[in-house]
Order: structure tokens, then C-alpha cells, then sequence
């Protein structure tokens, strides 16, 4: 066993498990406030394994929250300025969370399950679970008098041992708010969006192949009929699964902030280029066959083919990501006749 990875929760204090607890509470309500949107949407059905997803996140990274559990108790504190920045920031965070998940319940309790109050619940669930956890993080022990000043620096926020407790929690906290549907007004702007643009390239691709089709709005005339793209195809469906994969696959093979981000902005992009190409295969299909021929099959097959693809791709970017550029690295490392004949 590694030494410098603690194995048991023994040593946790009560207070960090305690906060565990509530945020748990907290992520357990808004799950069971988000489970209608999951019944009768197609678009979030995936949000059924959120629950377990982030259940094995936390699982998975418990050797490492242990680690800098510890190292947050015995390192020297961060600079006075860089705590009192990030204690500002995850007090308003905490109260804008508190007003936001009021804001969502009283919605319910009024109006029922809608979109406007489970986006509220969920907001104000993730303000509420990452200051909570920071701020019940064992503090370490005060700086000795006379510490030289260091200067601002912004890495000292990012290094500070609270900061880098809860940003183990980014994921199982942020995850929510990819499950909850939009609010419809965003939603249908963004739908609309993605449409127009999924409409645009499909005509100008047959155009410049040679194959002459109209576009009347969401409608492409074909020589065997008309074939309407619906809002279904604009492709948001698999932009929010493939987000929800990304993050997952991110959150779980890297620990780099960059790779994180890098595999989220890529399955973004790869959800956008698999339904363009399952639009333009559809009406290619129809062109040749009809529009009739899409329905049923076809139509699904390549839906269920845009998600293969992209979590294939998403898969395959994870051994590139954490690929060592051993070559390099052996170029820049100093060589004993290079440090001998320097000195």
C-alpha cells in the first residue's frame, strides 16, 4: 500500500463527515425533485445514473480527499489575503445558494415540478455544497509571526489546502445542473441554435455535391418529398449526454484541471460533428429512398450510433491526454557531461 495515500476515513473530523452528510441531503432531494424531468423527457433519461456516477466519483477519489484532509491540517496556512478572498467568495456563494434553493422550494411547493424551480433547486444546491465543504476543511495552524510577505499571486488561491479539497467535489456537485433541464426559454434558444445551424450546412453540403435540394426554413425539399428536421435533430439531446460523459470520463481518469476542460470542450465539439453527420446520413437516406424511409429504424439507429461514436471518441482522447512525451522530456532533462562541463 502507498504510504502517502490514506486507506480509512480514521482521523476525518466529524464536522467534514457532517458536511458530507448534508451536501448529501441536499444532492438526494434535488435527485428526487429531477427524477420527473428524467420520466418524461427523453433528453435527460441519462440523469438516472447521475446518482450512481457521482456515488463512484466520491468513492474513487477518497484516497485523495483523505490525502489533502491531511495535508490541509499539518501545510502552512495560504496568505492572509488569499484566505480572506476565498472566504468571501464561499460566503456569497453560500448565501446566494441558501436564497436560490429557498427560491426553488417555494416555487415547487407552489406551482409543483416545473423547469424554472428544479433549475433553482439545482443552482442553489451546487452554491450551497462546495462552500459547505470548504469551509469544514481542518484548518491548519496559524502562520508564525514575522512570515515574510510574499507578494499577490494568484496560484496562492488555487494552492490553498481548503480550495483543493473541495475542488474534488467540482464534479459530484456540478453533474447536477447538466442533468436538470434547462429553463424552457434557454433551451429553446439554444435548440433553435442548433437547428438553424444543423439545416445550414446539411443544404450547403448537397449543393456543393451536386445534389439539388431547397431549404424552406426547418424544411428541406428533396425530388422524392419533403423532409422536416425536427427539434429532436438539433442535436441537444446528445449535446447534454455527451457533456455528462465527458465530465465523468474527466472527472475520473484526470486530475489536471486543463485535461478536465479539454475533455468537456471536446465532447461538445464531438457531439456537434457526429449529428451533423447522422443529419446529413438522413438525408442522404432520403434522398435515395424517400423520406418515408427514415422513420423507424434508421431514424433511431443512427441517434443511438451519434452517442456510440462520440463516447468512443471521448475514450480514445483519455490515453492521449495522459500520454508522456517521454522523448521530450528526456530532451530537456541535463545530461552529466552537460552539468559537468556548465559547472
Amino acid at each position: 500500500m502507498n504510504e502517502t495515500t490514506p486507506a480509512k476515513s480514521a482521523g476525518v473530523p466529524e464536522t467534514f463527515l457532517a458536511a458530507l452528510g448534508l451536501a448529501g441531503g441536499f444532492m438526494a432531494f434535488v435527485a428526487w425533485d429531477q427524477s420527473h424531468w428524467w420520466r418524461v423527457k427523453e433528453d435527460y433519461s441519462f440523469g438516472w445514473l447521475v446518482p450512481l456516477f457521482v456515488a463512484y466519483v466520491v468513492h474513487d477519489r477518497w484516497p485523495q480527499i483523505l490525502l489533502r484532509l491531511r495535508e490541509a491540517a499539518e501545510s502552512p496556512p495560504s496568505p492572509k489575503w488569499a484566505r480572506w478572498t476565498l472566504n468571501t467568495l464561499a460566503s456569497l456563494g453560500l448565501l446566494g445558494g441558501a436564497l436560490f434553493f429557498l427560491l426553488g422550494a417555494f416555487y415547487r411547493a407552489g406551482a409543483g415540478t416545473s423547469q424554472p424551480g428544479t433549475f433553482a433547486l439545482t443552482t442553489g444546491m451546487v452554491a450551497i455544497v462546495l462552500p459547505l465543504i470548504f469551509f469544514n476543511v481542518p484548518a491548519s495552524a496559524e502562520p508564525m509571526a514575522g512570515r515574510p510577505y510574499s507578494g499577490f499571486k494568484m496560484g496562492d488561491l488555487f494552492a490553498d489546502s481548503r480550495f483543493r479539497v473541495a475542488a474534488v467535489f467540482i464534479f459530484p456537485a456540478l453533474v447536477w445542473v447538466i442533468s436538470a433541464p434547462l429553463v424552457s426559454a434557454v433551451e429553446s434558444q439554444v435548440s433553435l441554435f442548433l437547428l438553424r445551424k444543423v439545416v445550414t450546412v446539411v443544404a450547403f453540403v448537397f449543393d456543393l455535391l451536386g445534389f439539388p435540394l431547397e431549404q424552406q426554413g426547418n424544411v428541406l425539399l428533396l425530388p422524392k418529398g419533403s423532409v422536416g428536421v425536427a427539434d429532436a435533430c438539433s442535436g441537444i439531446r446528445s449535446l447534454t449526454a455527451c457533456l455528462f460523459a465527458g465530465s465523468f470520463l474527466g472527472a475520473t481518469f484526470f486530475t489536471e484541471l486543463w485535461k478536465k476542460v479539454t475533455l468537456v470542450g471536446a465532447s461538445m465539439i464531438f457531439a456537434f460533428i457526429m449529428n451533423l453527420g447522422r443529419s446529413l446520413f438522413l438525408t442522404g437516406w432520403a434522398y435515395a429512398y424517400g423520406p418515408d424511409a427514415i422513420n423507424g429504424t434508421v431514424h433511431d439507429a443512427a441517434g443511438y450510433a451519434v452517442l456510440g461514436l462520440t463516447c468512443a471518441g471521448l475514450l480514445a482522447l483519455v490515453p492521449l491526454l495522459n500520454m508522456k512525451l517521454e522523448k521530450f522530456e528526456t530532451e530537456l532533462t541535463p545530461k552529466p557531461a552537460d552539468l559537468a562541463g556548465s559547472g
